[in-house]
């Protein structure tokens, strides 16, 4: 009993350092327990640095973006290789029929026309048109252009406002196709010749047929003249024409007439105009037009 009595028997130093060290031990536990500089007010004390931060990392990453963005410069859209395209977003068969259209040695001289051979979206179109650059005799050209249609516009309209005799191509004088614009003098009287060669336009094709007279000039004249009655074409027997009257009959040149002569020997004589096909190498695509002349008696 003494034994223990003596580790609990403190004089009164003692036992005011054993209290003031309780109250040391109360304190610290408090602290820690309640935590005053706890993580979550630190967070709440810095949130506003924090978030500052953040937004100049995000802003920093956005200029390295832009920067690893390729700068597109001015450029002439004929001479785009496989990685200028890839670069501008193309696809390899866009690229491919690029090339392939330059292979030819033809030269792109629009954006319309760039799109019509490579085929690109509207899309990248819109984007990548504002940098083409076409040299300086396209620009020119295209306002040259430009003037002509207008003045021609203001020609043609002028021109439609004269009085026409006929709209009937095979009633149409001279100077009633001269009101179409392209169509002068002698090509005018061309037509006419032609027409009476034909002994009338039987096929509004035909007039494609006049010597000189471009497409687009023949288009304008059937814009306005049409065939409102047919001609009345005069055939000749085919079984007894001589050779020169036959060289005579319009579609038929030197060669197809010794072969229709050369034919009729062969048969004594044609029982019917048909029979034309079966002549080896016979133009099919003008039989229409040639019989239009011939019949067989």
């Amino acid at each position: 009993m003494k034994y223990f009595k003596s580790h609990f028997w403190y004089h009164k130093d003692q036992r005011n350092g054993i209290f003031l060290l309780t109250i040391l031990i109360l304190i610290l536990q408090s602290i820690i327990f309640f935590d005053p500089f706890s993580s979550d007010q630190l967070e709440d004390m810095n949130q506003h640095e924090i978030n500052a931060f953040q937004k100049q990392i995000d802003s920093l990453k956005e200029i390295e973006i832009e920067d690893r963005i390729p700068n597109i410069f001015p450029f002439n859209p004929n001479y785009i290789s496989d990685y200028k395209g890839a670069q501008l977003g193309m696809s390899l068969i866009e690229i491919d029929r690029l090339l392939l259209y330059r292979k030819k040695n033809k030269f792109i001289n629009s954006k319309q026309e760039f799109q019509r051979i490579t085929k690109v979206s509207d899309s990248l179109l819109t984007k990548i048109a504002p940098y083409f650059k076409f040299p300086e005799w396209v620009a020119k050209k295209k306002k040259l252009k430009a003037k002509q249609n207008t003045a021609s516009n203001g020609v043609e309209n002028t021109r439609k406002k004269k009085m026409i005799s006929s709209t009937d191509i095979n009633k149409a004088s001279a100077e009633d196709f001269k009101t179409i614009y392209g169509i002068g003098e002698k090509l005018s009287e061309r037509i006419i010749k032609y027409r009476s060669k034909l002994q009338g336009f039987s096929f509004e094709s035909q007039i494609t047929e006049v010597w000189g007279l471009e497409k687009e000039i023949a288009e304008k004249v059937l814009s306005t003249f049409k065939i409102i009655e047919k001609p009345i074409i005069k055939k000749n027997n085919i079984n007894t024409m001589t050779f020169k009257e036959l060289l005579k009959s319009p579609y038929i040149d030197y060669k197809l007439c010794k072969k229709i002569i050369e034919y009729r020997d062969e048969i004594a004589a044609f029982q019917n105009i048909s029979e034309l096909k079966n002549i080896k190498d016979f133009p099919i695509g003008s039989y229409d037009r040639i019989v239009l002349y011939l019949m067989a008696e």
